[in-house]
């Protein structure tokens, strides 16, 4: 773009060049009639477009070695701009911009401003295109490579998605006639004005980059989050999904992930599980253990390493304590609840077998021998405890005797 002596700005080539195209397609398609048989045969062309590049596809893989990748990339680069070429051409052909300016004030609506808003519109349009292409290429190279993790993978996905739209709308500006170091001048303003009024998204979006960078979970580990447990499905940029045991979707904004505590359960592969029981004081305890330890050993959802092993907790009001801990792989809800009941059944079984009891709660009822009795609840007196008889208390608490 350049800059005349009266201040307006001249159109670059490019724009010229276009115009004159499109002022050259309307002079070849004068009439109604030769305009509908142009759409015919740009119909035709394109859908003869779209079965040769789904049916050379399969024929380039054959005939080439680990270009997959690059063989879709391009297939989908294809059939995108057909399309995209296809929807300008008839625009074009049937003056669309020539409707437009019986609706439209005409400074508004001219030739290069139609020209500049396609271009616009294509170049959003192939940017959104290329930001999934390099998605699912990036996918595809992590898992056939494993170079990358899936969390690796997001985080490259978001990168280049941020590096594509940038580039998109510096290609924008360009076409309009926008100088981007120009828009730097209010760049301080604008930044105190948007922080303000968008300070918990854009908290959000900082917050998300902590996340995807400082990988406190990856896709598919199980997590606590506040008051949330689940599995981690997706992470972008504004929040993080988990889906509950409850075969819910949850969306927890990710500042709210930075600001809460997170237990990864699933961080090292393992879990280990806590399940408590209580033996009766009769029973000898380190014999008890070892029958827990054993039935726990047995069991195939129990890990051997780390050795499943039972720790006293202490003395309850009817039986001593028993922790049983022991571990499970690859741990999940479902696999949790699983290894806990078959681990109490296996217990509760081995301790039948052994003879050992898991008492009821019980109570003992007792008196000293100096009160000569008690009282129980519903006011029924009990006798007093054998050879304390000439020792009872009266309720003025003397105690009695001959003649007193």
């Amino acid at each position: 773009m350049t800059q005349t002596d009266g201040g307006a700005s001249e159109p670059s080539p490019v724009i010229e060049s276009l115009a004159a195209l499109v002022d050259a397609i309307q002079a070849a398609f004068p009439t109604p009639e030769s305009r509908a048989l142009a759409s015919l045969v740009a119909v035709i062309v394109l859908a003869a477009v779209v079965v040769a590049v789904r049916q050379i596809g399969p024929w380039l893989k054959a005939r080439t070695d680990d270009s997959d990748l690059l063989i879709e990339s391009l297939r989908a680069g294809v059939v995108t701009t057909s399309i995209v070429a296809f929807g300008l051409f008839l625009v074009v052909v049937w003056r669309g911009v020539g409707l437009a300016v019986g609706v439209l004030p005409t400074d508004t609506v001219t030739g290069r401003a139609v020209v500049r808003t396609v271009l616009t519109v294509a170049i959003l349009v192939l940017a959104t295109a290329t930001t999934r292409l390099t998605k699912r290429g990036i996918r595809d190279f992590g898992r056939r490579n494993g170079a990358l993790s899936d969390h690796q993978t997001e985080i490259t996905h978001h990168v280049v998605q941020v590096g594509v739209y940038a580039v998109a709308l510096l290609i924008v500006f360009t076409v309009w006639g926008v100088n981007p170091g120009n828009l730097l001048v209010g760049a301080g303003f604008a930044g105190i004005v948007l922080g303000l009024a968008a300070r918990q998204t854009l908290g959000a979006v900082l917050a998300g980059f902590v996340v995807l960078f400082s990988r406190p979970f990856e896709l598919g580990d199980w997590v606590v989050i506040g008051d949330q447990e689940g599995v981690v499905t997706d992470i972008t940029i504004v929040n993080t999904q988990i889906r509950t045991f409850d075969e819910e979707y949850v969306m927890i904004p990710n500042d709210v992930v930075t600001d809460t505590e997170v237990v990864n359960r699933s961080r090292k592969g393992r879990l280990r599980l806590n399940l408590d029981a209580g033996v009766d004081y009769a029973t000898d305890a380190d014999e008890a253990a070892a029958i827990a330890e054993e039935a726990m050993r047995g069991h195939d959802l129990v890990l051997d390493q780390p050795d499943p092993h039972v720790v006293l907790t202490g003395f309850g009001d009817s039986s001593v304590g028993l922790r049983l801990r022991f571990f499970i792989d690859n741990p999940s809800a479902r696999k949790m609840w699983k290894a806990r009941t078959r681990v109490t059944l296996a217990v509760k079984e081995a301790f039948d077998d052994a003879g050992i009891k898991i008492p009821y709660p019980q109570r003992e009822l007792s008196g000293r021998a100096e009160t000569g009795g008690f009282r129980v609840a519903g006011g029924e007196d009990l006798p007093a405890a054998r050879g304390s008889a000439a020792n009872t208390q009266t309720d003025g608490g003397d105690r009695g005797g001959d003649g007193a």
